[in-house]
């Protein structure tokens, strides 16, 4: 028996992780597999000896005390709490209650605010194991242009997309862009169409239930906590076989050619909108052709009058990133070499996601380098060389990823 708080701490980081990651894998391949092959009965079998799996309980408390980065001001578990929520949920995760939540608002680019509503720790674990349980299922029908917010796709998939669709090829001058933002849509989601659609036994749908009655909405806030962004992801599946498009979260594209009808697309999504309970208004959906240009995820896409593709950063997106930059170089509470440490990982970010664009003139960075090194060259302790070697840390050069 454990008696000190420091034997707490060492069983915790003996845990044998690697062993609990692969046991957790294999059960969540097999219920990829029985819902590929049609057997529902099974795959619910499975779901339930993932939720029984103790590997899979503690991996889920791990993610929420230890990986996630906190949303909220709760002091995380102790090591002893932390194997004490693992009794509980082995105990009551086929009767779990919620807790209410706790509002967070947090600040977005345009100035205005969403507001983030948590739970608590014990039912953030909670949701983590559910997700272990009904992702894998989920992930075997999913349609293939969905990319956001899925493990193993990030956004230059969809990036690629665009570009096998709209380069000269492909005859993208020709074609039209309808864009859809379904942001607005979360509030309205028929709970009761979303439950139709989960694929999982009668004891997580019931324990889903209650956190809906508590406030958690499917949505794709942020990098999205606990169950939210995949319950929004099961909400919004099968919107892509409409037309040739593409998903990424709340964010969606339809590429649509001379010969198609935008009216009968848009009256195809209002019907698909309105089986789940919701209604799309006029400013959620943009036509515009594609040598007119449109912005999806940070990036700006159009087809020059030559029929070639282009890609670069959006004007938001740069602004967004020129005032982070401005306000480390021009803040005069901290140095030179303090400045580079902080412009490092920002850079190379911001260089790393629009690594597939065309990043001549302005998003070449040169203005920012030099008004940086003005800056830096200003110090007196600092000659030119150390100015130099500083400038080269704080904008790292990234390499294209193949």
């Amino acid at each position: 028996m454990v008696r000190h708080k420091s034997n707490f701490s060492e069983l915790w980081h003996k845990l044998p992780w690697k062993k609990f990651h692969r046991t957790l894998f294999r059960l969540q391949v097999r219920v990829f597999k029985a819902i590929r092959a049609g057997d529902n009965r099974r795959a619910r079998n499975l779901q339930k000896l993932i939720l029984k799996s103790r590997c899979a309980r503690l991996l889920a408390i791990r993610q929420v005390t230890q990986l996630n980065p906190k949303v909220d001001e709760v002091t995380s578990l102790t090591f002893k709490q932390r194997l004490e929520l693992e009794k509980v949920l082995n105990s009551q995760v086929n009767q779990w209650k919620h807790s209410k939540l706790r509002e967070i608002s947090i600040p977005k680019t345009d100035g205005t605010h969403s507001i983030l509503k948590v739970g608590t720790i014990k039912d953030r674990a909670w949701q983590y194991l559910v997700k272990y349980a009904i992702e894998p299922a989920h992930e075997a029908k999913f349609h293939p242009r969905s990319y956001g917010f899925r493990r193993g796709r990030t956004a230059w998939d969809a990036q690629k997309f665009l570009f096998q669709n709209l380069n000269a090829q492909a005859k993208g001058i020709e074609k039209r862009i309808l864009q859809l933002d379904l942001e607005k849509c979360f509030h309205r989601i028929n709970h009761s169409t979303l439950m139709e659609k989960v694929i999982a036994p009668m004891s997580i749908k019931l324990g889903l239930w209650q956190s809906l009655k508590t406030g958690i909405n499917p949505q794709f806030l942020g990098q999205g906590e606990g169950i939210s962004p995949l319950l929004a992801n099961i909400t919004f599946d099968g919107i892509e076989t409409i037309h040739q498009s593409l998903r990424y979260g709340n964010e969606m594209v339809f590429i649509l050619d001379p010969s198609d009808a935008a009216d009968q697309i848009i009256a195809q999504i209002e019907d698909f909108l309105g089986q789940i309970g919701l209604k799309i208004e006029s400013n959620q959906i943009k036509l515009v052709s594609s040598t007119e240009g449109f912005d999806f995820l940070g990036w700006h896409f159009r087809v020059q009058s030559n029929g070639k593709f282009r890609s670069i950063p959006s004007a938001d997106n740069f602004k967004t990133f020129r005032k982070k930059v401005k306000a480390i170089v021009n803040c005069s509470n901290y140095g030179a070499s303090e400045k580079a440490k902080k412009l490092a990982p920002l850079i190379k970010g911001w260089r790393q996601y629009h690594q597939f664009c065309n990043l001549d003139g302005k998003f070449s960075l040169w203005h920012m380098n030099q008004r940086a090194w003005k800056v830096f060259n200003k110090e007196k302790n600092l000659n030119r060389h150390q100015v130099n070697d500083l400038i080269k840390k704080a904008f790292p050069k990234v390499k294209r990823q193949k």
